[in-house]
Order: C-alpha cells, then sequence, then structure tokens
C-alpha cells in the first residue's frame, strides 16, 4: 500500500481544511470525510455499478450533480474510444461505505455514464472507517469478513456481531468441504460454496415466504443470519411460518443436500426456468475475432454478431435457473465470469427482454 502515491497524496489532502462542495456538483470526498481516520485495504480489480459512483476526489468542481461534464476535445475522444473498443486501463476509486469516489477516470465515468453503461472496471481501495460509532463498527466487521472471504459479493448486515456468525458457518462449511468432497478447500473455496449453495438458497426461501414485510429497515441478510444462527448454531424451536419450518432442516449441511437434491431432481419441474437476455460488448478491435469464437464455444450463448454503431458484439444468451436464484443474479454472474473476465472486453450492457413476440421458424417443406 505504502508504494501508491496516491493514498499519499489523499492523506495530505485531508491534513488540511476540507474544500466546500454544493448541491451543483458532485460529493467530495474530502469534505465527506472530513477529520475521520481510515484504514486503507486494497480490494484490486472489480465491476462496479457507475450508479454507485458518486463523487470525486479533488476535481468535483468539474462535475454537475449528475455526474457530467462539460463538452471538452478530451472527453469526446474518450467517448470515441470507448465505441471503438481500445483499450482504457481501469479507472481508480476510493471505497468510503457504500459510495465510490474517483481517484483516478473522471473522464472515463463520465463517457461511459454517457454512452449508457451500466458498470465499470475499476481497482478499488477501501478505506474502512475507524470510528466506535455503531455504523463503523459494523462497516469494519464488513471489511473484515471481506478481507477473510475474498466474496466480492457484497452481504450488508446491520447488527454488530454478525459478520462472525456467518465467518463460523462458513469455517464449518470448510471443514465439512475438507472431509469429503473438496479436501483441499481453503476459508475462501468454502466461501464462494457457501454463498453459492447455502447463502443464496436459503435468502431466496425468506423472500419468497414473505417475511422482509415483517421486519421494515431490515436487509434480508440481516434475516438470513438470524434464522441460520438460532436453527443452525443454538437449535431453537422455530416459529416463522410453514416455508421455513417445513422446508429447512435443523443442520446446516443437511439443508445444502436438500437444495442441491432439489435443483436436480425431475419432480421439480417449477424449480427450473429459462431465462433470454442480450448482452452487448464493447471490445478492444485487435481482439474482436477471437472474443467471438470463444463466446461461441459458450453453450449458454445461442447467437452472437458483430455489429456496427455504438457497440462491437451483440450476444443472445439463453441461460437456466431454479427457483432459490433470482433471474438478475444468474444473468450477472454468467456476465461477469464468463464474459467480462474475457481479454480484450472493455465494457458490457445487459438487456433482457419484456415482452416478446417470436415468429415460428418458416416450415422446410
Amino acid at each position: 500500500m505504502g508504494s501508491w502515491s496516491w493514498i499519499t497524496k489523499l492523506a495530505n489532502w485531508l491534513a488540511g481544511k476540507p474544500p466546500e462542495c454544493n448541491a451543483e456538483t458532485v460529493p467530495c470526498l474530502e469534505a465527506q470525510v472530513g477529520d475521520e481516520a481510515f484504514d486503507p485495504r486494497d480490494r484490486g480489480l472489480r465491476t462496479v455499478p457507475l450508479a454507485r459512483i458518486v463523487g470525486s476526489v479533488g476535481r468535483y468542481q468539474d462535475f454537475d450533480a449528475r455526474f457530467r461534464l462539460h463538452p471538452s476535445e478530451r472527453l469526446t475522444r474518450v467517448k470515441q474510444a470507448m465505441r471503438q473498443g481500445e483499450v482504457l486501463p481501469p479507472v481508480r476509486l476510493y471505497q468510503v461505505r457504500d459510495a465510490y469516489y474517483v481517484l483516478d477516470g473522471n473522464h472515463r465515468i463520465a463517457a461511459a455514464k454517457e454512452l449508457g453503461h451500466d458498470d465499470i472496471l475499476a481497482h478499488i481501495v477501501e478505506l474502512v472507517p475507524s470510528e466506535d460509532n455503531l455504523n463503523d463498527v459494523i462497516f469494519r466487521e464488513r471489511a473484515d469478513f471481506t478481507d477473510q472471504t475474498g466474496l466480492s459479493a457484497e452481504i450488508r448486515l446491520t447488527e454488530v456481531g454478525q459478520y462472525p456468525h456467518l465467518l463460523s458457518q462458513i469455517r464449518r462449511h470448510q471443514q465439512h468441504l475438507a472431509a469429503g468432497e473438496k479436501p483441499d478447500a481453503d476459508i475462501k473455496a468454502a466461501a464462494t460454496d457457501w454463498y453459492r449453495t447455502i447463502y443464496r438458497p436459503l435468502c431466496r426461501i425468506i423472500q419468497q415466504a414473505g417475511l422482509m414485510q415483517g421486519f421494515p429497515g431490515r436487509r434480508i441478510s440481516d434475516l438470513y443470519a438470524y434464522i441460520s444462527h438460532y436453527l443452525w448454531e443454538e437449535g431453537r424451536p422455530r416459529d416463522y411460518g410453514p416455508p421455513i419450518d417445513q422446508a429447512i432442516p435443523k443442520d446446516m449441511e443437511a439443508f445444502r443436500t436438500m437444495i442441491a437434491e432439489r435443483r436436480h431432481a425431475d419432480q421439480y419441474p417449477e424449480m427450473k426456468r429459462t431465462i433470454t437476455a442480450f448482452v452487448l460488448l464493447n471490445v478492444q478491435g485487435k481482439h474482436e475475432f477471437k472474443i467471438m469464437e470463444k463466446l461461441f464455444e459458450l453453450d449458454e450463448v445461442v447467437e452472437i454478431h458483430s455489429v456496427h454503431g455504438d457497440i462491437d458484439l451483440l450476444a443472445k444468451v439463453v441461460l437456466s435457473r431454479d427457483l432459490l436464484t433470482s433471474d438478475a443474479e444468474v444473468i450477472s454472474q454468467f456476465v461477469t465470469e464468463k464474459i467480462r473476465l474475457m481479454p480484450g472486453v472493455n465494457s458490457s450492457k445487459t438487456l433482457i427482454p419484456g415482452t416478446s413476440k417470436v415468429k415460428p421458424p418458416l416450415d422446410q417443406d
């Protein structure tokens, strides 16, 4: 971390009086953090939703409140480069709690927003607050949980002490995997498996049971932590209603086995669903045909087209999911893991059809 001169630059910035922001510009990080102390943690490269990039470091006055820059030759060049699929370096962001601030890449982000992109690749440093108030303690626990598990998916809790409970579950799951199907599983591999086979399925059951309506101001991750702790760690009598009481075993690994059996059983047709999505890609020109070939090799990609205009490639994707996973989760995971990590892919935009009409194929006789 010490080799990153831009962290020292920010520290020097914060040592003085924070500048004043106004409602006509985006939030400035210096004014948001004031004299607070932070622990910087490198989160590496991640894809960040553009909607959560809310401000800038030092250059906030260049933007209006909607993160738009005044037209300039540089902004025009960046937009043109994005349209042509040129390789642009990842932007650099600071994460403070649930918001992101731009250290480097203001023009790239403004251009991506103007072109209608959903997200952008960024190198992130999270500034973890060190104050002792309730919210900051929770953010520190979340940061420690992320450090140990490596989970990029955000699990947001609102109560102190719940992240250690989740970490305890993951460690027990690691022991279970090590004794059976994955003897070499480390804590991060166990966390990934736990998230996919235990956490998300139970969250989906909680959501479908309508329990969230009885807990205003809470997140579904809070209910997961509460229910799983009392069911699987303390074995308390349950009274959450039939969808929970009847569907969830008293043992965490038995729950995982039950979900796996349901997902693969033919007698659960309601657990299956097909999703169609269209993925629009901006790619580096010299990699375009190689990316097309790699995409076409994926079973989920049924069509791939090279097109002219603001995008380079258009892929039609058909995915399947079970009842316990949402369309958005499946699509996001596929695009992030199978497409966005391909060398030469600069950005993507995903379109999900609403109402559709498809003509039947012409009679070939």
